[in-house]
């Protein structure tokens, strides 16, 4: 069955934005190609990411989304093509860099120190925003004055009573979660989401959806994600990529109607090779 079909897991987000009014664009690219020794992994990409919204990043294997995901947060230069964040031209810049003005990324792989307690994982990212990298060699007592923010963020993931468990201890969806608080400890303007939901049960899905909708309040969040009950719960637009390029772009009704796009999901067109069932991992 199309698993476009299925309709979308609710018929409008809960995060109290209303009838979106805003039409500030946050982050933007123009003809953004890249290239892997004559391979053609992202062609010529237009996307417009409007200030205060979730936007999708979606498409079947091989579409390059996790190519051009790399491309925005930096992880990757462009053969060519323009990058502009808030109004700024980040084409040249490094990770960090842009992760200083605000544009932050978690990974599809978690990334937390697995030895280190919830708490100590949450510190010490809060450390690192604040650039005090000598703090590692302090006391204990001059590191708690990171306590109370770290908790604010665990206890903002559903993470409260989990502090004093390492990393390692947690299940799949907590380390998700924990993550993301890592994130958020870097205090970001748009939060970057690689696959948040990946590999996680249905119970966990769930939860991550909602706090992917809690985090997003005040914020702009973009995320590639192969769950489309997850893509139609969340995303105010989405962009469809395949083979490279940008196939469709609109809310989930527009994109789950259009005929090219159940083509390129269900392997249907001829000029698409290698078909994938809607909903099943996508990555690229």
């Amino acid at each position: 069955m199309n698993a476009f079909n299925a309709g979308p897991l609710c018929s409008a987000r809960i995060r109290g934005l209303g009838a979106l009014r805003v039409s500030d664009t946050i982050l933007e690219t123009e003809g953004l190609t890249k290239e892997f020794r004559g391979f053609v992994a992202v062609s010529d990409v237009r996307l417009q990411v409007k200030r205060g919204t979730i936007h999708g990043l979606i498409g079947p294997n091989g579409a390059g989304k996790t190519t051009c995901f790399n491309l925005l947060t930096k992880f990757l230069p462009p053969t060519r093509g323009v990058i502009r964040y808030d109004g700024r031209d980040i084409t040249a810049m490094k990770p960090a860099e842009v992760a200083r003005l605000g544009l932050v990324r978690s990974f599809q792989i978690s990334a937390v120190f697995p030895h280190m307690t919830v708490l100590e994982n949450v510190r010490l990212a809060l450390q690192r925003a604040r650039g005090d990298s000598f703090d590692f060699w302090r006391s204990e007592s001059v590191l708690a004055r990171f306590d109370d923010r770290a908790r604010d963020l665990i206890a903002d993931v559903g993470l409260t009573g989990y502090e004093t468990l390492t990393a390692g201890q947690l299940p799949y969806g907590r380390k998700r979660a924990l993550e993301i608080a890592t994130t958020l400890a870097l205090d970001p303007t748009m939060l970057l989401l690689d696959e948040p939901t990946a590999g996680m049960t249905h119970e966990d899905v769930a939860r991550i959806m909602a706090l992917v909708q809690r985090v997003a309040q005040g914020r702009t969040v973009l995320l590639v994600e192969h769950n489309l009950t997850v893509v139609s719960g969340l995303c105010d637009t989405i962009t469809v990529l395949t083979r490279g390029r940008v196939l469709a772009e609109g809310d989930y009704a527009a994109v789950s109607a259009n005929p090219e796009v159940q083509a390129a999901y269900l392997g249907t067109d001829p000029g698409i090779s290698g078909g994938t069932t809607p909903g099943a991992s996508t990555h690229a």
